[in-house]
């Protein structure tokens, strides 16, 4: 079986731990429990960053549609990614989470749509850890995307033949 590593990035309290759980484990966990990488300073955390980027084949960046800082901190974690990677072809999905708080949205879909239009075509959706929307499709988008650029090596199409004796 083929091993994908996606790795879920973004600023403190977007959801990306929520995310997670609700695809690999199909609940929501309603309280706030900073992860070590929320926890500490930036700069404590650079070097295991740069190890997940560079490891990593498949990735989500996510923001909160209730918090705008959130959304403008995307552009600076891209750029890292795409130096670490040293190319402009990784596999990238743009996530605006937390699409059922609609009545806190300051981050527009538009945003998100644009954003991931300069980002040359980067593949963009809203979703919600809490109300499973959207949930799967992030990481699905991923593999897919993963497995356009690197096939599964001895997965080529095999020629059909026929031969009559």
């Amino acid at each position: 079986m083929r091993e994908y590593k996606l790795v879920v990035l973004g600023s403190g309290g977007v959801g990306k731990s929520a995310l997670t759980v609700q695809f690999v484990q199909g609940i929501f966990v309603e309280k706030y429990d900073p992860t070590i990488e929320d926890s500490y300073r930036k700069e404590q955390f650079t070097a295991m960053r740069d190890l997940y980027m560079k490891n990593g084949q498949g990735f989500a960046l996510v923001y909160s549609i209730t918090a705008q800082s959130t959304f403008n901190d995307l552009q600076d974690l891209r750029e890292q990614i795409l130096r670490v990677k040293d190319t402009d072809d990784v596999p990238m999905i743009l996530v605006g989470n937390k699409c059922d708080l609609e009545d806190e949205r300051v981050v527009g879909k538009e945003q998100g749509q644009n954003l991931a239009r300069q980002w040359n075509n980067c593949a963009f959706l809203e979703s919600s850890a809490k109300s499973k929307i959207n949930v799967n499709e992030i990481f699905y988008d991923l593999v897919r995307q993963i497995n356009r650029k690197t096939p599964v090596p001895g997965k080529a199409r095999k020629k059909s033949s026929c031969q009559l004796l």
